[in-house]
């Protein structure tokens, strides 16, 4: 085995910044599903690192069959991920042989990338994103956004009477969602999705992923 890239000071020290939009802990490997749903939102986000033996009170158990545990994970993130993800998995060694298991994964320029949790239903699949030091099931718009930001194309639109509704309303409540904006410019959901996500891409408008209902405010100009 390689000599691990981390050492325990090094571990103790990330620790101690505690979980984030790049960092998450989990203490063990009997959810196999939250890690992959961890490491999906951070290839689909900014990258990030996730810590497998580390609790969210920062203590650090570290697991008794790191061998297992990485096993486990590395069958399910092949299985259940995709596109293929790219990532790295090192171990720190702690004490009395437990060991940290330390996944590393850079943001992805194949994404968005899917979980399928049965490959006889292809079309049921989720994709996440990386909100603060949750993972957030993203919505049909947010993929869309992450397909759109791979093409790298220049984004073209008229600005137009919804337009006008548009930014009329985020002059005076700075967000708006999907709903709200098919409401106010009398059209249809699907129009209203489109076009956010065509100002979102055109760096006009910016995203808030949300589980509940994602929210659209003006890009501010750095």
């Amino acid at each position: 085995m390689n000599p691990s890239v981390m050492d325990y000071q090094a571990l103790k020290n990330l620790v101690r910044r505690g979980e984030g939009s790049n960092l998450e802990f989990k203490l063990k490997t009997n959810h196999p599903e939250k890690i992959i749903r961890g490491v999906v939102a951070f290839a689909n986000t900014n990258g990030g690192v996730m810590l497998i033996g580390v609790g969210d009170d920062k203590k650090i158990p570290g697991l008794k069959y790191a061998d297992e545990d990485e096993y486990l994970l590395v069958r399910a993130i092949n299985k259940f991920c995709f596109p293929r993800i790219s990532y790295t998995i090192e171990r720190v060694q702690l004490y009395d042989e437990r060991e940290v298991l330390v996944i590393r994964v850079p943001q992805s320029p194949t994404r968005p990338h899917y979980i399928i949790p049965d490959p006889a239903e292809p079309d049921n699949k989720k994709a996440y994103v990386r909100v603060g030091d949750k993972s957030v099931q993203a919505s049909r718009e947010v993929r869309e956004i992450l397909k759109g930001e791979q093409a790298e194309r220049d984004i073209r639109f008229t600005y137009g009477e919804k337009e006008k509704k548009l930014m009329q309303h985020l002059g005076e409540h700075n967000s708006i969602t999907v709903d709200l904006f098919a409401s106010i410019a009398g059209i249809s959901r699907r129009i209203a999705s489109r076009t956010l996500v065509l100002l979102v891409l055109a760096h006009v408008l910016e995203i808030h992923p949300s589980d509940v209902m994602d929210k659209y405010t003006p890009r501010l100009v750095q």
